[in-house]
């Protein structure tokens, strides 16, 4: 059997959110992607697509994400292009 930690890894893999870049304007420094899964569209901010050292996110791009709560609001983080 695999540690506990190996195992929370490889589960949190499989759950992890795919979706299209709807838009993104980094002068206005936000925009929005929409999950493959459906529902409604999740807000991006450039600092979301800094921290995975890129500049911007470009239109129709497949990308991977987290969604965060941060004061009743949800973000795509820990962005990941495919």
């Amino acid at each position: 059997m695999k540690p506990w930690s190996s195992r929370v890894s490889q589960k949190r893999e499989l759950s992890v959110p795919t979706g299209t870049v709807k838009w993104f304007n980094p002068t206005k420094g936000y925009g929005f992607v929409q999950p493959q899964s459906g529902g409604k569209d999740v807000f991006v901010h450039i600092s979301a697509v800094e921290r995975a050292g890129l500049s911007t996110l470009n239109e129709g791009a497949v990308i991977e994400y987290e969604v965060v709560t941060n004061k009743g609001k949800e973000s795509a983080e820990n962005i990941k292009v495919k």
